[in-house]
């Protein structure tokens, strides 16, 4: 078994890096850090523990550490929930304590040596890997993108095959997204928000870096372009998103592009099956029935039509946050890269 930690256990993608870390077949969860009002204190003391699941009793009596290096010397690799302003710095200072970092926050997504990875579409960006450790440090970085773009990114891949060069996204984002006190009540209800801050930018110049060509020393970004309108709506959970693209194919080619195609991976637990659902009839897929496909996972197509125009779904705070760093981490030891 790896030993694994989570940084920032007690947040909203904290909580579901805990929820699927148990009973999970690779990695033992030993370590949960949390900001210096929790350090010293069992989790189940300081945990508000808000997600549609069970509370993990296993992990309930571990006393939570201070989000700090020195504090995850038993962990061979850790998961990060922390908030951006903070990530950072946190997470280049366990890296260069030797540590296999795999990230859910944005700061280190856009650097030059540091993987932006969703595994199903970009296995071999892990080779920047090496780049971090010409250093001469063992540890290293590994990113997944924004929740949007993993959905967003996963549904085109398929589609690359019949070319495209201008895509166009309006997404339908839940709230749990904002985190566990990022809407107010008054905001969202009776409420579309059309407004997510930095979630166009991160959308626009992920899917590029995600999608671009890897040549084992740089990444040379997709040669296409994306333009992203975000909105907030009133869904718990389950991201939605309608995708123009100038595909120059018919629906049937499309549709026939989305039932063949299979992931470049295999053999990862978290991975889900099939990685892509699609559907034939008009009013799928929805949030409320559909998110949980494939655990969380999967991702689910619909309303194909002509123009290319479609519809995505996935789960934001699974498929979308905790669970592509878990994949990410599969991933890496896959790969021997621990």
């Amino acid at each position: 078994m790896i030993n694994v930690g989570v940084l920032g256990a007690t947040g909203a993608v904290g909580q579901r890096f805990v929820q699927l870390l148990a009973d999970h077949p690779w990695f033992s969860l030993t370590t949960l850090t949390a900001s210096g009002r929790s350090a010293g204190k069992r989790y189940s003391d300081v945990v508000d523990w808000r997600l549609d699941a069970p509370f993990p009793d296993a992990f309930g009596d571990l006393v939570v550490a201070p989000t700090d290096p020195k504090a995850l010397r038993d962990c061979d690799l850790v998961f990060s929930a922390l908030p951006a302003e903070i990530a950072g710095e946190v997470e280049t200072a366990c890296a260069a304590a030797g540590l296999a970092v795999c990230t859910n926050a944005s700061s280190h997504r856009m650097d030059r040596d540091v993987p932006l990875v969703v595994p199903e579409v970009n296995p071999d960006h892990l080779g920047l890997i090496d780049l971090q450790r010409d250093s001469g440090q063992d540890g290293f970085i590994v990113t997944n993108p924004n929740c949007s773009t993993i959905i967003f990114t996963m549904a085109l891949t398929p589609l690359r095959p019949l070319g495209f060069s201008d895509v166009r996204v309006a997404t339908m984002q839940a709230i749990s997204g904002a985190g566990f006190a990022g809407v107010p009540a008054m905001a969202i209800y009776d409420n579309v928000i059309p407004y997510i801050g930095g979630e166009e930018e991160k959308m626009e110049s992920e899917t590029l870096k995600i999608m671009g060509s890897f040549d084992g020393a740089s990444v040379t970004a997709a040669p296409f372009s994306v333009s992203a309108s975000c909105n907030r709506v009133p869904v718990i959970d389950g991201h939605t998103m309608a995708v123009w693209a100038d595909v120059p194919a018919s629906t049937d080619e499309v549709m026939d592009a989305f039932r063949s195609w299979q992931p470049p991976i295999a053999g990862l637990p978290t991975q889900p099956d099939p990685a892509i659902r699609l559907f034939d009839q008009p009013n799928r897929p929805q949030p409320r029935l559909d998110r949980m496909r494939g655990r969380g996972m999967t991702v689910s197509v619909g309303r194909v039509r002509p123009g290319l125009r479609f519809i995505a779904l996935g789960h934001n705070t699974i498929r979308g946050a905790a669970g592509a760093s878990i994949l990410n981490a599969e991933l890496i030891a896959q790969r021997n890269y621990l």
